[in-house]
């Protein structure tokens, strides 16, 4: 991501501010919708209970009057109830009584001759009709329209007064409930408002301040995609998983760097490598190229020289493709190896390369699952390491073989060199390293034996190392496998032993 990206919108500071503004969006909602719902089922239960207070006073009155005809208790009625005249935070009451005229505070609802001011025929109509339409009886609760009123809470209940059943009612309008719900609305408006501005804000800067450093990353990234290997991230003041994540860029940028460096030093040593018998090759050709007619003993000479280089390319060709193929699946293909043939066999081989005082310690019985053809590699570059290092007909090349673990096994490949120094012993096993000046290219090979013993031992799982010689001189090299099953009935101590082996120096 291009650093200027973090300040387009969608970058992860509107993506922050975005999805808090959703959040806070819909929390306001739900608890708008609860709070507004709640206040108009408490004002309409309020009202509720108000109105069938009235009405139950009411028809206390009318059960207390002395009038036995509809007249009597018409007129009683009206007395109360116009008592109570009908205004803006007052009570609708009215008497519905049989026989005789509607007893009501509200002389509108009653009818009309004429029409207010700024009413017309058809309103008065209009309001004549919801008058009538209020004093049909109706028990219980119910909303009803009242003229220049509005919807009124209704209660209504049969009052029996002597021998007649008359209807009493009481009303209150619900302009309340939807002003208190305005109210609500209103407040939550402003106060959502500047709420949300403020969240918003604070969203913002938080995205910037979380965005800070992606951004540096972005921008040291870009960096590093022109080249650049050096910029790193400051962790500072960071903390939490800014700070992990800084660290962990950082790590990943030094490794980047280290594994450029090695590429770099691998493809110069390998190109190194490969041009010093090329160049041996084309000045061998030249020298042959300027006699003209070179005698046979010369053009021999030459094919000798040529030969040889060519093989030393393959070699190091071969090795190069071997620590390529390292990292694949298949590179191994571990089987059963009886331990003790297999080792005589391929030490057997060795000691007819050189000579040497080779000697085979002892060893346990048993199988090792492993890949013969890889694990006889690494031995013989072991060997061919020490072969370097010492000297003809007296130089000694030694292999032991013990247990380390129930399932462990240990190649230790000595010899009375001149050593390794502590701080090489490390470094010996990188491509192309060379402690000394000794470990020449003439007397050695390319530099990547040791590294290919590595290779091997971490396929199988294991290890190489290299450590101080029990007898104080010398160099010794341990490769560590596991997968070892000594063989049945085997009680023996990890530490095996068979007779050790000598060979005689190859004539």
């Amino acid at each position: 991501m291009h650093p200027i990206s973090g300040w387009l919108p969608g970058g992860l500071r509107w993506r922050l501010t975005a999805w808090v503004a959703a959040v806070m969006l819909v929390s306001a909602a739900i608890v708008f919708i609860v709070i507004y719902g709640d206040t108009g089922a408490e004002l309409r239960a309020a009202i509720d209970r108000d109105v069938a207070s009235d009405t139950s006073q009411l028809a206390q009155a009318l059960k207390g009057s002395s009038g036995k005809s509809s007249r009597q208790v018409a007129a009683v009625a009206a007395r109360y109830v116009r008592a109570q005249p009908y205004g803006a935070n007052s009570t609708l009451l009215f008497v519905i009584v049989p026989g005789a005229p509607t007893a009501i505070n509200h002389p509108e609802i009653e009818g009309a001759t004429q029409p207010e001011a700024g009413e017309t025929p058809a309103d008065q109509v209009r309001e004549d009709a919801a008058g009538r339409a209020l004093l049909t009886p109706r028990l219980g609760y119910s909303i009803q329209p009242v003229p220049d009123v509005g919807d009124v809470r209704v209660h209504e209940r049969v009052v029996v007064v002597g021998k007649l059943r008359v209807i009493a009612g009481a009303g209150e309008p619900l302009a309340a409930v939807a002003r208190a719900q305005h109210g609500v609305a209103r407040a939550f408006v402003l106060a959502g408002g500047v709420v949300l501005a403020l969240a918003l804000l604070a969203s913002y800067l938080a995205g910037a301040r979380v965005s800070a450093p992606l951004r540096r990353m972005s921008a040291i990234a870009t960096r590093v995609d022109a080249g650049d290997l050096e910029p790193r991230m400051d962790v500072g003041s960071s903390r939490g998983e800014v700070r992990v994540l800084a660290e962990a860029f950082n790590h990943m940028l030094d490794r980047l760097a280290e594994a450029f460096e090695g590429q770099r030093e691998f493809v110069a040593d390998a190109s190194h490598e490969l041009r010093t018998p090329i160049t041996v090759i084309r000045g061998q050709l030249e020298v042959l190229a300027a006699q003209e007619n070179p005698p046979g003993s010369e053009v021999r000479r030459v094919e000798g020289h040529v030969q040889a280089e060519i093989t030393r390319i393959s070699r190091l060709v071969d090795d190069l493709l071997l620590l390529a193929q390292a990292e694949q699946t298949n590179f191994l293909r571990p089987e059963p190896i009886e331990l003790p043939p297999f080792v005589e066999q391929l030490w057997d081989g060795i000691s007819l390369t050189a000579n040497r005082r080779f000697e085979l310690g002892p060893m346990p019985d048993g199988q090792l699952t492993a890949d013969p053809d890889r694990l006889a590699q690494a031995l013989r570059n072991l060997a061919r390491n020490a072969i370097e290092h010492t000297s003809e007909e007296t130089g000694l090349v030694r292999l032991e073989v013990e247990r380390t673990s129930a399932d462990g096994i240990r190649f230790a490949v000595l010899d009375d060199g001149p050593g390794i120094p502590a701080q090489e012993r490390e470094r010996i096993f990188e491509r192309f390293h060379r402690t000394d000046p000794a470990r020449s290219r003439a007397a050695g090979g390319a530099g990547l034996g040791l590294a290919i013993v590595r290779a091997v031992a971490e396929a199988h799982g294991g290890q190489v190392r290299a450590r101080d010689p029990r007898n104080g001189s010398g160099a010794r090299v341990e490769l560590i496998l596991y997968g070892f099953a000594p063989a049945v009935g085997d009680r023996s101590p990890p530490r095996d032993r068979t007779a050790a082996r000598r060979y005689p120096s190859p004539r």
